[in-house]
């Protein structure tokens, strides 16, 4: 019987040994499989070393001077600012509790040791009224938490009856006779701004009451269908007219990185003083704190036309989620899905090139709408504390056939010093062949700091190839082309893109057709890229044009619908009414089909040709020898390469390549993935950054952000931002610059050459026409034309090729056309490679093929997108085709790429990996314990005992 027992006993503790060394080996191939995102997540960037410390003092001080430059006085009656002399104030609205320090998602920063908007103002010797900061503090009221994952768009005030009282403001009044209005706004990564506050467009995670209707807030009374959220709520509408009531002097603060409705002011003459803070990073409210008292001068301009009515824009038209739905032939219908259930979303760009102040000015100038109804506030425009006059230096004027540069005398005429923007812009004439605004921006510059009657001679020069317009239509050539067609073009000495200074010069050119040796900045000859990627079925068949006064303005501003041809040339209903599924296989087709090789002889792999990456540092891109290396490569090291391409660039030890680690965000080195998330200094948002209209604050931005980036031991940063802000509604407006592709690339360029000064490499972003955030994952199918596309949409990221030299790219989740951008050969080699002359690597947005079935690797690839952000890999990352000879070869031309990229960046310096993690250190031990463990539970339990006395042998 004990013999049984012993038996039986032997079983179940050799089977509990067995399924132990079973879990300990399935828990190494795992950890295997998922080391290195533990390693990532593990991974905590030092902030304490004396390198981290000094290159974040400099961040730090960099910051100030931006925003210092950076905010924008709008309105000064009665020359009530600077407040030298009030400075007890009450600061009314809640916000003023919780600002908006920049937005959410991979662009935010850590803003948690902010100067606030209450430390700035008593750092510049305000008292704030702290009773009523207290009261306000005491309703509970929390910002919403938005981010990547969903909204709430609720705008935090009290309710103006329950808070306002006559008490409180008898206290208030008593406090101060000076008042202080301070309203904000958020934006976000992943989703734009309600155009409607109906409540429909909040976040609900776990059912909660979260959103504007909810009891969480109790604000369903702020709930109004006729209302967006760039204008004033119901509660702030109260709280406005209670302000009013009791104080005459006010000033306004807007705290938001897009443009707000701003035209209601007029009805209030107790608002003397208006003040834009768009998102503030780490130092900007000490900044608004000095303007207000004086300590500052202003000197920060618009970047975005300031509407009287946000909507009424024609991009703002064409602007949100559209989707394509079915007719289910019982009267019903239902959104279009493809094959992977994925929602099929558009976009149309029926505006052209009108946007922003080229809609606004142009239409002006044709008589189609009246400015001042229009407009509150200009592109460019912004006030200061003194006055300055501006003049073309006599003779100084240089207009060749390649360039075009004048001089303009700068004079301080106030009492106070200050900063002075100067703006040239430039009218071409239109003919009707091409699409032209009235007026474009062509040169800028900023003055130093000018004392009282000192002058400064600053000098504004551009090429004659930046006033050809892009023919995509053939008037001047069959394949597309730039052109500058014949006429007067005229030069204007401008304030802000409505108001003229002086006439600079007008000259009659001669027609020029760049499309024999294409521009002189074009490394190719400049065609149509993308009429196969934008006509067709879905495409707009009518685009907004300047004929006749904008007669066709009714046709494009209209949210019914438009009509199609299908396959079988039948006309299809197809904006918010019905496509059928011949449409959405159409479209499946066009997006998810893989060619068939074409090449029948793949690269050469695996060799040993005893070459190591340090060998080509210097080399040039096009050098023969990249052979040698590139035949070392095996296909595993190719599929590596290109597939785990998240927040870093892989190490290959066959080539003797370090792993290199890639940092959002534009804000600000932010490690977002780690265990630690960390955050290198919060800058201000790149809207902030643009209102100085100074340059040189981009290139020490760049160039600060480097340097905390060589001592956090980073070399890719997903920035700069480069996208237009299309729309004041664009959820992503903080990570951009402006509606103005000249002043955003300029920005960008100057940004992405200090970033590079320390070796380090930029990825701009995103890469191409992802100007709104509703429906990008779904990868939204945007509809526009190449004269857009080109002067619009491309042109900043044009100028950060050109004049910054970006050596990396960030493909976006969109598609143009039904082509997805990441697979676009005509966007990635075509323009970006072969006409821009870029060298460098180009990742994707964030990829997870089971979340974004449209991001198909393999085209990919082929398309000369070189690696995935694979940023939770190995979750995300596809299978390829490794068989295919094409995808091979596309993959050792991406390769090639990355290798070029690294090879001449301060990622050399990392050399390959030696050191173990400490958690595979760890492992080790713990594998090492219980393998011991085991073994000497199988050794004691099958051991052969020694018979005892009285045992048989």
């Amino acid at each position: 019987m004990a013999g049984k027992k012993g038996k039986k006993f032997k079983i179940i503790i050799s089977s509990l040994l067995s399924l132990l060394l079973l879990l300990g080996v399935g828990t190494n191939i795992a950890l295997a499989y998922y080391s290195d995102v533990i390693t990532s997540y593990f991974s905590k960037i030092d902030i304490t070393t004396p390198e981290a410390k000094d290159a974040r003092a400099k961040s730090i001080n960099v910051s100030q001077l931006i925003t210092d430059e950076g905010i924008v006085l709008l309105q000064n009656k009665d020359n009530m600012l600077p407040m030298t002399d009030n400075k007890k104030v009450n600061v009314f609205g809640w916000s003023f509790t919780a600002p908006v320090y920049l937005g959410s998602g991979s662009g935010a920063a850590d803003a948690s040791t902010a100067v606030t908007p209450k430390s700035g103002l008593e750092a510049a010797g305000f008292e704030v009224n702290q009773q009523l900061y207290d009261d306000y503090v005491a309703t509970g009221i929390q910002r919403p938490v938005s981010g990547i994952e969903g909204y709430d768009w609720t705008i935090p005030e009290p309710v103006a009856a329950d808070f306002y009282t006559d008490e409180r403001m008898k206290q208030a009044t008593e406090f101060s006779d000076t008042a202080i209005i301070f309203i904000a706004r958020a934006g976000g990564e992943g989703r734009d701004l309600p155009t409607v506050l109906d409540g429909e467009d909040t976040y609900d995670p776990n059912g909660s009451t979260m959103g504007p209707s909810g009891e969480r807030f109790g604000n369903a009374d702020d709930l109004n269908s006729d209302k967006h959220y760039l204008e004033l709520s119901t509660r702030e509408l109260g709280m406005i007219d209670a302000v009013t009531k009791n104080f005459d002097n006010i000033v306004l603060i807007v705290n938001a990185s897009n443009t707000f409705e701003l035209d209601w002011v007029n009805n209030y003459n107790q608002i003397k003083g208006i003040v834009t803070v768009a998102g503030p990073g780490q130092t900007g409210f000490a900044s608004l704190g000095k303007v207000l008292s004086g300590d500052l001068n202003p000197s920060g301009r618009t970047v975005d036309v300031f509407a009287t009515d946000l909507l009424d824009a024609p991009a703002a038209k064409n602007f949100g989620d559209f989707s394509y739905v079915l007719d289910n032939g019982d009267g019903s219908y239902s959104v279009a899905a493809d094959k992977n259930k994925v929602a099929l979303t558009y976009v149309d760009y029926a505006e052209g090139i009108y946007v922003g102040y080229r809609y606004y000015e142009t239409a002006a100038a044709e008589g189609a709408i009246n400015y001042d109804e229009k407009v509150s506030f200009p592109f460019g425009y912004g006030l200061s504390y003194t006055t300055f006059s501006q003049e073309v230096v006599a003779d100084s004027l240089v207009w060749n056939d390649t360039e075009i540069k004048v001089d303009v005398k700068v004079t301080n005429t106030g009492k106070t010093d200050g900063k002075e923007v100067v703006q040239l812009y430039y009218s071409a004439p239109y003919t009707g062949k091409i699409e032209k605004s009235s007026i474009e921006l062509a040169a800028f510059a900023k003055t130093g700091l000018l004392k009282a009657g000192e002058s400064e001679t600053v000098t504004l020069s551009f090429k004659v190839e930046d006033m050809a317009a892009y023919d995509y239509k053939g008037a001047y050539s069959s394949a597309g082309s730039y052109v500058l067609e014949p006429g007067d073009y005229q030069l204007y000495l401008m304030n802000n893109s409505h108001d003229k200074i002086a006439d600079v010069s007008s000259k009659t050119l001669a027609e020029v057709v760049y499309n024999e040796t294409g521009r002189p900045s074009d490394d190719q000859v400049a065609v149509n890229q993308f009429d196969d990627l934008v006509t067709g079925l879905g495409s707009i068949e009518e685009y907004l044009s300047r004929a006749n006064g904008f007669a066709n303005i009714d046709v494009i501003n209209r949210s019914s619908n438009y009509e199609v041809t299908d396959a079988d040339g039948a006309k299809k209903q197809v904006r918010g009414m019905l496509v059928d599924n011949a449409f959405v296989d159409f479209v499946n087709g066009k997006r998810y089909d893989i060619p068939a090789d074409v090449e029948q002889n793949g690269p050469t792999m695996g060799k040993d040709n005893g070459k190591k990456l340090s060998d080509y540092v210097g080399v040039d891109y096009n050098d023969a020898s990249w052979n040698e290396l590139l035949d070392q490569l095996s296909l595993s090291d190719l599929v590596s390469i290109g597939t785990l391409g998240g927040y870093r660039t892989l190490e290959v030890q066959s080539v003797g390549k370090p792993a290199t680690v890639d940092y959002d965000g534009p804000a600000g080195i932010s490690a977002l993935l780690s265990k630690d998330p960390m955050s290198g200094v919060a800058f201000p948002s790149e809207v902030m950054l643009a209102q100085t209209w100074n340059v040189e604050l981009a290139a020490a931005m760049g160039d600060a952000v480097g340097a905390e980036a060589v001592a956090y031991g980073v070399s890719g940063w997903y920035a700069p931002g480069v996208n237009t802000h299309r729309s004041a509604f664009g959820g992503r407006n903080f990570e951009y610059y402006s509606e103005d592709a000249l002043l955003s690339g300029q920005f960008a360029a100057e940004t992405t050459k200090g970033y590079q000064s320390h070796g380090g490499f930029v990825y701009m972003k995103h890469f191409a026409l992802n100007d709104q955030e509703n429906n990008r994952v779904k990868g939204v199918l945007t509809w526009s034309n190449e004269q857009a596309i080109r002067e619009i949409y491309l042109k900043g990221f044009e100028y950060a090729v050109k004049e910054g030299d970006a050596h990396g790219v960030m493909s976006s989740f969109n598609s143009i056309g039904n082509t997805w951008a990441g697979a676009s050969p005509a966007l990635l080699k075509e323009v970006l490679r072969k006409e821009w002359g870029f060298k460098g690597v180009v990742n994707t947005d964030f990829f997870i093929e089971a979340s974004y079935p449209y991001m198909i690797a393999d085209l990919a690839f082929r398309a000369g997108n070189d690696i995935l952000l694979t940023g939770v890999a190995p979750y995300g990352v596809p299978e390829i085709d490794s068989k295919s000879i094409d995808t091979q070869l596309a993959m050792r031309e991406n390769a090639h790429n990355v290798l070029y990229t690294v090879a001449n960046s301060n990622g050399m310096e990392n050399g390959l990996s030696t050191d173990l993690p400490q958690w595979v250190i760890i492992t080790i031990i713990i594998d090492v314990v219980v393998a011991l463990g085991i073994i000497a539970g199988f050794y004691f339990l099958f051991r052969k005992r020694k018979p005892g006395a009285g045992q048989p042998a």
